[in-house]
């Protein structure tokens, strides 16, 4: 059971930045942030969730099936993520790359504390025996909203390095095309990590720089113990609301412009290329063909189909595809049925996640995984991991990656120049940071 306290608040943002600053000392934080986007399918402003990392809120799941058996005992709100790897549980696939951050291939954790912004109110929602600590919290929490944010000084400018230079960058990009061009796939997400060893990092003020040159409407900042997640994603994966499905896979990037004119040449350039509206289609297809799995019949539908949407850094191409579910289905058959999103993989999935475990040089993990809630009624939001930071500090390793689709008619230059582009938010994080 849960208790519930809402106070009404005069100022969104400030507030965001105390909750934030509240949670740095606690082992198990999950923090999502709209950053003030709203749409039909929005449902918070901001959540939090908090738990102890010795607390019976872990509990330990080996796979997806231990955490529905979890949904459907506790009944209760969980937060976590699913990596990428995954995927070889949901099918006959391996992963055998270099890992260099040794997170869990799956978390997730029942919260003792939820805090949340919606509506102009400021909402606790604490399990029953902590409901005493509700006031006490809210006043720590208000004192650091009326307090000078003091920057830590525990990060050093980091020195990035390239998991695969330009050189053989080509070279596999190159591969993937006789793929293509052979006929065992239509279309693959190639990706590259950029990595720095034995480096210290601040995760909270890295994540606060990260969100605020970037404003995504799906940022992340998780923490489990030693490990971090510092995400700026602009992609939700899947949400469930009652019977309906909603998936907004993204494909086509473009920069933004220096000017106005500049801006609006570029996403209009966008919005008529004819590459990029092939990505966004092959992989809209293959995210229909996913629901279907589970919809009711003539339920799917394409509600917008190449629709360019401009963020603070990039322009990006989404589309948006929904479908009706019995009420009987359960969440995690669901993700089972349609993970790991194809956007991130490609078309054929099966046969590109295979090419792609091949030619890539590193293990995705979290990255191109996803993060997101379930909440009591069965309902979630998921994203996608990508824009992100990860960070483990036991072994001082910082990683990012990027990439690109691989199609028919991609040029290996301009598919490097668009990873460069998705990388320039995280790497300038990084290494303008300040020892």
């Amino acid at each position: 059971m849960r208790r519930h306290r809402s106070y009404q608040i005069s100022s969104h943002s400030n507030y965001k930045n105390a909750l934030l600053d509240w949670s740095k000392d606690h082992e198990i934080v999950a923090w999502m942030d709209s950053n003030e986007h709203h749409d039909k399918y929005s449902s918070y402003d901001v959540l939090l969730a908090i738990a102890r990392q010795t607390d019976k809120s872990v509990f330990e799941a080996k796979s997806i099936d231990d955490v529905q058996k979890t949904i459907d005992k506790e009944k209760d709100w969980l937060f976590g993520y699913i990596s990428y790897d995954i995927k070889n549980e949901t099918e006959e696939l391996h992963s055998k790359n270099i890992d260099g951050l040794d997170f869990p291939e799956l978390y997730f954790f029942r919260p003792e504390k939820i805090i949340y912004i919606k509506d102009g109110k400021l909402i606790f929602s604490y399990l029953e025996e902590l409901q005493h600590e509700i006031d006490d919290d809210y006043l720590q929490i208000r004192s650091l909203f009326h307090s000078k944010n003091t920057k830590s000084h525990l990060t050093e400018s980091v020195r990035i390095k390239m998991r695969i230079h330009k050189d053989g960058y080509f070279e596999k990009a190159n591969k993937f095309l006789d793929h293509i061009h052979r006929g065992d796939i239509y279309e693959a997400n190639f990706c590259q990590e950029f990595y720095a060893e034995e480096t210290t990092i601040d995760p909270l003020e890295t994540y606060k720089n990260l969100n605020r040159i970037s404003e995504p409407p799906f940022a992340t900042y998780l923490r489990i113990g030693d490990k971090y997640l510092l995400c700026a994603s602009p992609e939700r994966y899947l949400k469930k609301e009652g019977q309906t499905l909603v998936s907004q896979p993204i494909k086509g990037t473009a920069a933004r412009g220096e000017s106005t004119l500049q801006d609006e040449e570029l996403k209009h350039k966008l919005e008529n290329d004819a590459k990029e509206r092939a990505e966004n289609i092959m992989i809209t297809d293959l995210v229909r063909n996913d629901l279907s799995k589970s919809a009711l019949k003539g339920s799917v539908k394409v509600e917008e189909l190449c629709k360019v949407h401009s963020f603070k850094q990039v322009h990006q191409m989404i589309s948006t595809i929904t479908a009706k579910v019995p009420k009987s289905k359960k969440p995690l058959d669901l993700i089972k049925e349609t993970f790991p999103m194809g956007s991130m993989t490609g078309a054929p999935k099966i046969s590109a996640m295979k090419i792609i475990e091949d030619l890539e040089e590193t293990k995705r993990g979290l990255y191109s995984g996803t993060v997101g809630y379930i909440d009591p009624e069965g309902n979630f939001d998921f994203n996608v991991v990508i824009r992100s930071i990860l960070y483990n500090d036991s072994r001082k390793y910082v990683s990012f990656s990027v990439g690109s689709a691989i199609t028919s008619k991609s040029n290996p230059e301009s598919e490097y120049q668009e990873c460069l582009l998705k990388a320039k938010a995280m790497r300038s994080v990084l290494e303008t940071s300040k020892a």
